[in-house]
């Protein structure tokens, strides 16, 4: 079921789009162009954000199932409130250090064979292809995916967590889209103050988290979290 803390992924995903656009902005930005056509040109890169929402998609319904368990336990509040915390604390953190996690072997382990299977899907500059280096970008470690996967867990269930995701791969549509157009247009200095305003629109995820996590019953921000909502989510979960 659609609910208000599920829309707030949208909010998420919209707010953190300064954050796709430095983390993600390189490969978008550099996607080949499958035709002189424009129809085409622009179709290439609707495909690939699809193929971003696709992933997006797969990963909220796993986090999601599992999420569901702890629920059940009562941990959805904890689990909100301390990934707010968590992102704050990862924002106040020295970009050295930050620079240590992307750096780390088992982080590079992970994304080095995806990043090398998306230089050969840049080479074929096919329409396919974009659908494929939008799955396979999906993929590559960044900080708010992470934050967005943290909401698909406290949702509720497989489903839930998938739409989680999906809403805020549309809330980063929009500015993603945007680049993959624009972005050969757009400057160094405007890049650098993009950059500078991602600590601060990742702050605003890390209240927003914060504030639904507390359910001050504050629409789509901080909904209140009822005890007959989690009882029928038990019962859904251990039928009697």
């Amino acid at each position: 079921m659609i609910t208000p803390e599920i829309l707030s992924a949208l909010a998420i995903g919209f707010f953190g789009s300064a954050h796709c656009i430095g983390m993600c902005g390189p490969i978008a930005i550099a996607l080949p162009y499958p035709s002189s056509n424009v129809s085409v040109f622009i179709l290439g890169r609707i495909v690939y954000n699809l193929g971003r929402l696709t992933t997006y998609s797969f990963i909220g319904a796993i986090f999601g199932l599992l999420g569901s368990r702890l629920i059940i336990a009562g941990f959805q509040q904890t689990i909100t409130i301390t990934v707010g915390v968590i992102i704050i604390l990862f924002v106040l953190t020295p970009m050295k250090y930050k620079s240590k996690f992307y750096q780390h072997k088992l982080v590079q382990k992970i994304s080095s064979p995806i990043k090398t299977s998306i230089a050969e899907l840049f080479k074929q500059g096919t329409v396919p292809a974009m659908f494929l280096i939008g799955l396979l970008n999906g993929l590559l470690p960044c900080g708010l995916v992470y934050v967005a996967i943290a909401g698909a867990i406290s949702s509720g269930d497989a489903i839930s967590g998938m739409i989680f995701m999906v809403l805020f791969g549309l809330g980063t549509f929009p500015a993603m889209f945007a680049a993959t157009i624009f972005g050969r247009f757009i400057n160094l200095n405007l890049r650098k103050k993009i950059s500078k305003a991602i600590p601060s629109l990742t702050l605003i995820l890390a209240i927003l988290f914060i504030l639904r996590g507390l359910a001050l019953g504050i629409p789509y921000i901080s909904p209140k979290i009822s005890a007959q909502t989690l009882s029928q989510t038990e019962m859904e979960c251990h039928p009697q």
